[in-house]
């Protein structure tokens, strides 16, 4: 009779260290994973609700805000972040070039129109000999500004520069003064230049309408290198969970939020 209890003790060990298992098993499956996401400010809104996707998948999307476009990948090269989403591809290939980084792109998100804007003058005709200008001083921002300013009829630049720089202008017949700024000091110098050829994100953090700006970038096949994106370290371009972001990005869901919250100054661009 002993023998028998012994056995069905042991029986009765087994099965509870195997719940146990289960149990912790389960519990790990199910423990939420914390995401930390580099933005510029004026994104958040898409982001959040991005987030509340997610938040249904066990991933917490916690977003990290920036004020300029140098943060976000050092930020993320120093692991202080997982993810960013605020640049283009010309701008992260620059970058990692620049810095020696080696951050990747992950999923593709929109493309956001360069657009000028002024508070003194209300169309391009309106512009004087001599007027200055300010736009973006980093590398791939200033020869898209550039570029911008070509399409608008004001400048012509070097056609074999893929990212011309002022040195590249071959005619400026409005004798235009170009002043570079740092990317985000574009919207707050426009009391002190004529016009200004400003970011859409830095456009939106300074709440300048876009239905106001005096010239917008063209989109066309050409436009394919200033589509945004998604980035992480490359160690980390098959993160599951990361995956898992791009994914909860690119919805319906989020295109629809996206003509909602920014009409045609932000274009989903992931198709």
């Amino acid at each position: 009779m002993k023998k028998w209890r012994n056995v069905i003790l042991a029986v009765l060990a087994v099965g509870l260290l195997a719940l146990s298992a289960c149990g912790k098993q389960s519990s790990a499956s199910t423990e939420n994973k914390v995401v930390k996401l580099g933005i510029n400010g004026s994104d958040d809104g898409v982001w959040k609700a991005v987030g509340k996707r997610l938040a249904k998948e066990g991933i917490t999307l916690k977003l990290v805000t920036f004020s300029d476009y140098n943060q976000p990948n050092t930020a993320l090269a120093d692991h202080d972040i997982d993810l960013n989403a605020f640049q283009h591809q010309f701008f992260l290939d620059n970058w990692n070039k620049t810095h020696h980084t080696d951050i990747v792109s992950i999923g593709k998100t929109l493309i956001a129109p360069m657009a000028v804007y002024s508070q003194k003058i209300t169309k391009l005709s309106q512009i004087k000999d001599g007027d200055t200008v300010a736009i973006p001083n980093d590398t791939t921002n200033e020869g898209r500004a550039l570029q911008v300013l070509e399409s608008a009829g004001l400048i012509k630049v070097d056609p074999k520069k893929a990212l011309p720089t002022p040195l590249d202008v071959t005619s400026n017949p409005k004798h235009l003064k170009l002043k570079a700024l740092d990317a985000a000091q574009t919207a707050s110098s426009l009391p002190d230049v004529t016009f200004s050829v400003i970011n859409s994100g830095v456009a939106q953090e300074a709440k300048l309408d876009p239905k106001k700006a005096i010239f917008t970038e063209k989109i066309n096949a050409d436009s394919k290198k200033w589509i945004n994106i998604i980035a992480a370290n490359a160690k980390d371009k098959n993160n599951a969970t990361y995956k898992k972001v791009v994914k909860a990005y690119q919805t319906d869901a989020t295109k629809a939020l996206i003509k909602k919250l920014y009409g045609k100054s932000e274009i989903p661009a992931w198709d």
